[in-house]
């Protein structure tokens, strides 16, 4: 049986690590050797260290989009195949990429149609960002930012409104009925990685279907550049010490502090996230936006020492995005917990330069 490759995009917040993370699990159970990639454009990333809690063979690929670093995402499947044996692999592109279908199916059907098999391309959506999109609402974003959410769904083969358990059952029918009206060409699920909502539905079509990229879009590479840059990226990681903090109240207060500072500088979040880390013990944090109140989940408990990485993709300039982050990290350390920078990436992503372009769809070699 041939190892499957999952794609699972979408824009930050969506929630593609969660599902991830739930769906690894579920495999793991029924006895499947699961393989994860995340991608970032640099590293120390919140989705790794989480992951690495739900499976033992995993692999970053930092510095770029997996379609501008097309050979270090290739290298790291054949890894995953050959050193571990992975059944199924599911890869999770940076949340403010798009044209994968393009950039990233097709040339891996074309290339290694025999060496796997590449499932249909998952786009994840959060449903108020999907409402807004139907709506003709830009959700506070830049209209270059709203453009890519909008090519990322065009060219999904499934779209998965995710976070089904917001929502009523009236409200996800009306959903998903609009957005299978406006995107015909593909077929939407409706999934909930905290209730389990849709997730078996969701995995019996990726890893049955053989029928990936069915959509290449055209895509204004100047629009799609403008719509990454507009973010700023932090990715930072530190040691923290205290005496007997509650580190889950750590977390809420930071992100707490966070959402109101971009709020006051009326900047837009893509996504924040942390993880904050007590021996095996963790607590997550999310903020997706400043009109929200931050999501906790799990418990790191109280303790001694702890090790937080925290990633924030943020409508400003990667300097005033550092700034304000790190003046809330000392408001909340304060003169009860001290911290020291282990490791530290700021920046602005650079034009989209992919490995490959398809103008077609690839038909896999028969096997």
């Amino acid at each position: 049986m041939q190892t499957s490759i999952i794609l699972v995009g979408g824009f930050l917040g969506a929630g593609k690590t969660s599902l991830l993370f739930e769906t690894a699990t579920r495999l793991a159970r029924e006895g499947k050797r699961i393989g994860l990639i995340t991608n970032d454009q640099a590293p120390e990333l919140v989705d790794t260290t989480l992951l690495e809690h739900a499976v033992e063979i995993f692999r970053e690929v930092s510095g770029a989009c997996v379609c501008c670093n097309f050979a270090g995402f290739t290298e790291a499947i054949f890894d995953l195949i050959k050193n571990h044996q992975a059944e199924v692999i599911i890869a999770e592109p940076v949340g403010s990429c798009t044209d994968l279908s393009a950039t990233v199916l097709q040339p891996l059907k074309d290339h290694f149609g025999k060496d796997f098999v590449v499932a249909p391309l998952t786009v994840l959506v959060d449903p108020q960002r999907l409402s807004d999109i139907l709506d003709g609402r830009d959700s506070g974003l830049h209209p270059s930012a709203v453009y890519i959410i909008e090519k990322q769904i065009e060219e999904a083969d499934i779209i998965a409104i995710s976070k089904a358990d917001l929502l009523t059952e009236e409200e996800i029918q009306n959903l998903q009925r609009r957005a299978e009206q406006e995107w015909p060409g593909s077929e939407v699920l409706v999934v909930s990685s905290k209730t389990g909502e849709g997730l078996d539905q969701w995995l019996s079509e990726v890893v049955s279907r053989t029928d990936a990229g069915k959509n290449i879009v055209e895509v204004d590479y100047d629009i799609y550049a403008e719509g990454e840059a507009v973010l700023g990226w932090l990715n930072t990681t530190l040691e923290l010490k205290g005496d007997s903090i509650d580190w889950d109240k750590f977390a809420k207060d930071l992100l707490t502090r966070l959402s109101r500072r971009f709020d006051e500088a009326d900047s837009a979040i893509g996504h924040v996230k942390l993880i904050v880390e007590v021996g095996s013990n963790f607590v997550i944090g999310n903020l997706i936006s400043t009109d929200e109140p931050p999501t906790i989940r799990r418990s790191a408990g109280v303790g001694n020492e702890a090790r937080m990485t925290l990633n924030a993709r943020v409508q400003m300039a990667p300097q005033e995005l550092e700034k304000i982050a790190f003046e809330e990290i000392a408001n909340v350390c304060g003169s009860n917990i001290r911290s020291e920078v282990i490791a530290l990436k700021c920046l602005s992503p650079g034009y989209p330069r992919p490995t490959y372009r398809y103008d077609r769809v690839v038909t896999p070699p028969s096997n």
